[in-house]
């Protein structure tokens, strides 16, 4: 794992002044939104050695709650989020930095994570062959991974919001017969808890299967399979 406080101290960013002045490469351009704009940069700090940073950059984005009526940036609800969902056992970005300011009467939001190295969504998954290119064991594998991943979020009453296969992504770990698939899970912002887990399973589910038309519907039956044998164990083991 990553030294995060020497990658922070070498390069001396440990305001929030310090990381906006911080510019990378445009990996998703501003969009304009909820009354402000979003958008997250590639960021490689100036060692050449040092791991790809990612950071979600707002200005003005902001949600709306019972608990915040008059608005709180997304990364907030976002960081929250990340952190609930490692504590379910599932797989997220890590976080280096998250920090909110006004200036001049706006907010302005960071998020700042380390990338997930080794990692292919499974959108790209499916556009490189699935089964066919990594081996129909492996492929079965990460189906019921994938199954399983969001079964824990959902037995936690969490729900993705935003559950696009492009936002799952995948890494194979091990070799040969020994090769497994892990799972992450990322872009949370829109990510919230119900007050029933077949409501948040019913609402990213139905989701997945509208935005991952390339999946076939034996695969959508099997990684529905696992999703429902790991709702109803205690303890669900890949």
């Amino acid at each position: 794992m990553h030294n995060l406080s020497a990658l922070a101290s070498a390069q001396r960013l440990s305001s929030f002044q310090d990381w906006w002045n911080t510019q990378g490469d445009w990996v998703e351009a501003p969009n304009q939104r909820r009354s402000g704009e979003s958008g997250v940069q590639r960021v490689q700090l100036g060692d050449a050695g040092l791991p790809l940073l990612y950071c979600k950059r707002q200005i003005g984005h902001l949600y709306r709650s019972f608990a915040h009526p008059f608005g709180q940036p997304t990364v907030l609800r976002e960081q929250r989020a990340l952190q609930a969902f490692r504590a379910a056992g599932v797989r997220v970005p890590q976080v280096i930095y998250c920090g909110t300011r006004q200036q001049d009467g706006q907010w302005q939001a960071l998020l700042i994570t380390l990338e997930l190295e080794g990692f292919i969504s499974l959108e790209d998954w499916y556009g490189n062959g699935g089964g066919a290119r990594y081996g129909m064991p492996l492929h079965q594998h990460m189906l019921a991974a994938v199954g399983v991943t969001l079964s824990r979020i959902h037995r936690a009453r969490w729900q993705h919001g935003c559950c696009y296969a492009k936002h799952i992504f995948l890494r194979v770990a091990g070799e040969s017969e020994a090769a497994c698939v892990e799972v992450a899970l990322l872009d949370l912002e829109k990510s919230r808890r119900r007050w029933r887990r077949s409501a948040a399973a019913r609402h990213d589910l139905s989701q997945l299967r509208r935005h991952c038309r390339s999946m076939p519907v034996a695969d959508w039956l099997q990684l529905l399979a696992a999703h429902g044998a790991a709702s109803k164990a205690d303890h669900p083991v890949i």
